[in-house]
């Protein structure tokens, strides 16, 4: 049965709510209904006039449809997206893929110089960092190497030179949620924001003085320009940090007061291969190792050359975790276009990578006609799929070899670590959704999407897919959550309707996948 919904009015000022807020409407206990009256409730909430729903619960185990509406039409999922991409990568990458980079060369030795070219060649880790770039450093020092006679060359060209996806906006290029993608890039620190450097801005000692700016890692790739200003404690703190359009500068503007907090920012850098050439090549100098020549990239290493040093990234089905709990927009873009080198021979491309995608979900029931996907994570607003075919991926992803990793990667309501909670750390506290759902979140201004696996009051497993499109307000988070946890409520027979809490004033977030905010706050 397909149950319609007639939005209410819409109240004025409301938006994203607290953890812990979800309660059951007064007398609810003594007025249980069936299912789709409670989460027909629950959607006729005043924050969705206007707005758009397709929602779908189903029995894991047996696919009934117990709830549906709007069940094919197509909306943006957000980073629901991810969950078509992390699938396809586990099924055709392999749970035990690595992604390696590596030192060669084609020159000969002369004692301690090395006659020729020395190659870095990446193939789309995203979790490479300066600790792993300096180790490749110190391997070819200690195999005697103190001069390299020709040219650094990075090789980045396993994948495409298309460094953005599909309809990403411009005014988020310096966000590090949107950084450009290369085979051969740096991640800042074990999130694993790669193509980013960390910012920190710290107030001087006097009114007046200027902020004291550091970089992680230490690199000259990126410069400061410097703006800003120190005023006296209790003045405003304005602090702006971004990358100035087409160029590695970062602007630091606005005021802070003395004694005022550290401002930390995840910026993007322009053109990360190389910024991992950059980071390369300091670290051989630190280990003595100078290269004499100037640095090129986008040239493949020629055949016949000689290994000298390696790092191949964890595994696929441990990269998943940050990836999938901390929705890491830019692994996810990694994993398509690999997915699309293997699938072709030919440099990854979104293309490709879609492609490969489409192919693996024929085989999961899902119907790549009936959605349009254009990047690998979400963050275009061109993607569109309807609930129904995510609730097909999640029941099928149940039978595939690798679907104990999948699941472990989707974030787990209100379990406070980072990398086993995730998106979802904070929602649902104090409910009998806690620590029982497992679901990927997503979030674009506008869209929000919740899809996964929860077992309701009888002990039955439950797949759901929510997606909430063209609504007004900061957020709807909460009627996901009240739907959820009416879920986790119910029985076959009845269910009690969760009415989500409302909050007056607005959530500046709110328009975001809660980890794409930092320091992270969900």
């Amino acid at each position: 049965m397909r149950h319609w919904i007639w939005p209410a009015v819409l109240g004025v000022g409301v938006a994203a709510l607290s953890l812990g807020s979800l309660t059951a409407p007064a007398g609810a206990d003594s007025e249980r209904s069936g299912l789709p009256e409670a989460i027909d409730t629950v959607l006729g909430d005043p924050r969705m006039e206007g707005g758009a729903a397709s929602v779908v619960v189903a029995d894991a185990a047996t696919g009934k449809t117990l709830y549906q509406h709007l069940p094919s039409g197509r909306l943006m999922p957000a980073s629901n997206t991810k969950m078509l991409t992390s699938a396809a990568a586990l099924e055709l990458l392999g749970p035990d893929h690595r992604f390696r980079t590596d030192v060669l060369t084609t020159g000969d030795r002369h004692g301690p110089v090395l006659k020729g070219d020395l190659y870095l060649r990446g193939t789309g880790d995203p979790t490479t960092l300066a600790k792993d770039y300096d180790r490749l450093a110190a391997e070819v020092a200690d195999a005697g190497v103190k001069r390299v006679s020709g040219r650094l060359i990075a090789d980045d060209t396993r994948f495409d030179d298309r460094r953005q996806g599909d309809t990403w906006g411009a005014d988020d290029e310096s966000s590090y949620y949107a950084a450009q993608i290369s085979a051969l890039s740096v991640a800042p620190d074990t999130d694993y924001d790669t193509g980013t450097v960390v910012a920190q801005v710290a107030p001087g000692a006097a009114a007046g003085d200027r902020p004291r700016v550091t970089v992680t890692p230490k690199t000259d790739y990126v410069d400061i320009d410097l703006r800003a200003r120190t005023v006296a404690a209790g003045g405003a703190d304005t602090l702006a940090v971004e990358r100035q359009h087409g160029k590695n500068t970062i602007t630091v503007t606005g005021t802070v007061p003395v004694g005022g907090a550290t401002t930390k920012e995840w910026i993007t850098v322009w053109e990360p291969t190389r910024y991992a050439a950059a980071i390369f090549r300091a670290a051989l100098t630190a280990h003595g190792v100078k290269v004499s020549g100037p640095t090129r990239a986008g040239i493949a290493v020629p055949k016949g050359a000689r290994e000298l040093a390696a790092h191949d990234s964890m595994p696929l089905r441990d990269l998943l975790i940050p990836f999938m709990k901390l929705s890491n927009n830019m692994h996810a873009e990694s994993l398509t276009k690999a997915m699309g080198h293997k699938a072709t021979g030919r440099p990854g491309s979104w293309g490709d990578g879609i492609a490969a995608v489409a192919g693996y979900l024929k085989t999961a029931g899902v119907d790549p006609g009936a959605l349009r996907q254009v990047d690998g994570s979400g963050l275009s607003r061109k993607n569109n799929v309807a609930a129904d075919q995510f609730i097909e991926l999640l029941r099928s992803a149940k039978g595939e070899p690798w679907f104990a990793d999948w699941y472990r990667s989707l974030p787990v309501a209100c379990d406070p670590d980072k990398f086993d909670g995730g998106t979802l750390r904070s929602r649902m506290c104090g409910t009998p959704a806690a620590l029982n759902v497992r679901a990927k979140t997503g979030t674009l201004t506008g869209a929000s999407a919740l899809s996964g696996y929860v077992t309701d009051a009888g002990g039955r497993e439950l797949v759901f897919s929510i997606i909430l499109n063209n609504y007004l307000p900061a957020s709807v988070k909460a009627l996901e959550d009240a739907i959820v946890v009416t879920l986790a409520k119910s029985d076959e027979d009845k269910a009690v309707p969760v009415r989500p809490r409302t909050e007056r004033g607005s959530d500046p977030g709110g328009a975001l996948e809660c980890s794409w905010r930092k320091p992270a706050r969900c």
